[in-house]
């Protein structure tokens, strides 16, 4: 499983691949999401992209309970 610290922090961008394994889903549940907006992603061309802060972003805003 990917280490979504591994990947280096110049790599803006995420492959749908390494986004699913640094949210520990499928690829699938991935393209889920994406289909229905839930998630943010960026077209490049027909490739898809997810941007690694504003997948930070979508995590930070979706947590509970804690302090934040």
């Amino acid at each position: 499983m990917l280490d979504p610290l591994s990947v280096p922090d110049r790599q803006l961008l995420l492959t749908p691949h390494q986004a699913a394994e640094a949210l520990q889903i499928s690829e699938r549940k991935l393209w889920s999401m994406k289909a229905s907006g839930e998630i943010p992603y960026v077209l490049l061309g027909r490739s898809v992209r997810y941007p690694r802060a504003d997948l930070q972003q979508w995590i930070d805003e979706r947590k509970t309970g804690g302090v934040r």
